[in-house]
């Protein structure tokens, strides 16, 4: 029998339209497209697979997503499935699942992944570790928190995505003068948390009924939050071959529970986590999507399988083969040191006398391209070995080799 799935794409972008066309791949899939472009900017490839469309104006607005959901629903006699990439969607996408009653993460457990300061809150009364924070509307209790916690701390917006809108704060007068900038209020509060030493990671899991079937790690290189602050960074993203031996337990461990008591049924989770100086974990938020910054891509490769379609299949179909791991892989993301558009790339030469042999794919930055607002920069490159110290050298030296030089 067929499975009857609407995706939420409000722009049809690339970074969207990969995961739309994994779902349009599968057999026996009636699809769905809810979006703010007429039906005529659905790509020529695709449009053969998509037996619906309807156009909104505001993806947030449940009550719009759901007047289109019911449309398509009545179409296709039922829906299955209510499925969207951003992050920004998840709680719209729960109230309509609770509204017309489709399975799957509804708001009350949207909620719970997309607040941040209640993410928290629920880890923490379920014994999981994270950062020490606070939620305050004004300034007075910011100042508070920071006297008990100390700095540096790092503020952001309470259901923000990924390090967009966050900002370190060292001392007294910085914080002073962000919430001057930022003023909190009842209406817009802001998140505060402590600012943990040590690295940052990526954890991602497959799970179906709330259960763990899979699941991946990455590292950075640096931190994302050091990678906003300092735009002029050239970072890489490192996805080691091994992830299931004991110096990885603890985080197996707390991983798993988080998605539970965040409520994830059947789904992909993006995890973000700090291993402390002195050994112990902390985590920072987790997302109930899948990943960005071209860790998808990174996944696929190191286990010769298109996570994508694997992504498809659970979501729409409950099922998943996990793949073995094969390789070690990692992005290393090409950034301009300065605004406007890129001038000149150098060290690609050399860059491919050392790496040429392990990169998988590129996306190079163009001479007259404007500077990307992405933290992903201008361009990238993507390198695999069946050895994870390979993979991190040739990381290294491609973002010190190669200069994205602007004008």
């Amino acid at each position: 029998m067929a499975k009857n799935v609407i995706f939420v794409a409000p722009n049809l972008m690339p970074s969207t339209l990969v995961f739309v066309r994994a779902v349009a791949s599968l057999d026996h899939v009636n699809l769905g497209i809810i979006s703010h472009h007429p039906a005529t900017a659905i790509p020529a490839d695709l449009k053969p697979l998509v037996s619906a469309h309807y156009q909104i104006n505001n993806a947030l607005d449940v009550q719009q997503v759901a007047k289109a959901a019911r449309f398509m629903g009545a179409k296709f006699g039922g829906i299955d499935c209510l499925i969207g990439y951003l992050e920004e969607l998840q709680i719209t996408m729960g109230e309509v699942r609770d509204i017309l009653g489709i399975p799957g993460l509804g708001k009350e457990a949207s909620l719970n992944f997309r607040d941040k300061s209640r993410m928290k809150t629920v880890l923490r009364q379920h014994g999981l570790p994270c950062a020490h924070h606070a939620i305050v509307s004004q300034i007075s209790e910011a100042i508070k928190f920071c006297q008990e916690i100390g700095f540096p701390v790092v503020a952001k917006p309470p259901a923000g995505l990924g390090a967009r809108n966050t900002y370190q704060i060292n001392n007294l007068s910085e914080l002073k003068n962000y919430l001057t900038q930022h003023p909190p209020s009842a209406a817009v509060p802001a998140l505060l948390e402590e600012f943990v030493q040590g690295s940052e990671h990526s954890y991602e899991s497959m799970c179906r009924n709330g259960q763990t079937l899979w699941h991946s790690l990455t590292h950075y290189y640096p931190a994302p939050l050091e990678v906003m602050q300092n735009p002029w960074i050239q970072w890489c993203v490192l996805l080691p071959k091994e992830i299931d031996g004991p110096e990885y337990g603890d985080i197996r461990s707390v991983a798993a529970r988080a998605n539970q008591v965040l409520g994830m049924a059947t789904g992909l989770t993006h995890m973000e986590w700090f291993r402390r100086t002195d050994g112990s974990l902390a985590i920072s938020e987790v997302g109930a999507r899948p990943p960005g910054a071209q860790i998808m891509k990174i996944i696929s490769l190191a286990h010769d399988v298109d996570f994508y379609h694997s992504w498809a299949r659970l979501v729409v179909q409950g099922t998943f083969d996990s793949p073995p791991r094969k390789f070690a892989a990692g992005a290393a993301y090409l950034r301009g040191q300065k605004g406007g558009r890129v001038k000149a790339v150098h060290g690609l030469d050399q860059a491919q006398k050392e790496a040429g042999n392990l990169v998988v794919q590129a996306q190079l930055p163009k001479p007259g391209q404007v500077k990307s607002s992405s933290y992903e920069g201008e361009g990238y490159v993507l390198v695999r070995h069946e050895d994870t110290e390979v993979v991190k050298h040739a990381l290294k030296r491609l973002v010190t080799l190669i200069q994205v030089e602007m004008e």
